[in-house]
């Protein structure tokens, strides 16, 4: 059993940064991936990253945000720099034992294990 915890949320300004982590325990993960949810929309995905280090992003965030992953210890985190206030929303962390097609990466039926989420405001 995989257990997720994010943090690195909270309140920023317009044009600023934030770096959510994701602490992955339980298993090393193959697939994983930052989804956001917005007040009253559904939640989509953010960028995502497997075992070999590719990655994808949605056209919301491309050139804004990088997805990494420490692999020595286990920890996701998601950069994200030019926040917009669109970027307001609960981001969760995702992730999947075992690898993931890349048409499946920004699916949110194909992982598994879910954080609890970490709330990023911007104003």
């Amino acid at each position: 059993h995989v257990q997720l915890v994010e943090s690195g949320g909270g309140s920023a300004q317009a044009g600023g940064s934030l770096r959510l982590s994701c602490s992955a325990s339980g298993y090393r993960s193959i697939s994983m991936a930052w989804f956001r949810q917005a007040p009253g929309k559904g939640r989509e995905a953010v960028a995502s990253i497997d075992s070999t280090g590719n990655t994808r992003y949605a056209e919301s965030v491309k050139g804004r945000a990088t997805i990494s992953k420490d692999n020595t210890k286990d920890v996701l985190y998601l950069q994200m720099n030019s926040l917009k206030a669109e970027d307001t929303a609960m981001y969760y962390c995702a992730a999947n034992r075992g690898t993931l097609s890349r048409l499946l990466v920004f699916e949110e039926r194909a992982y598994k294990f879910w954080g609890q989420g970490t709330q990023v405001t911007v104003s």
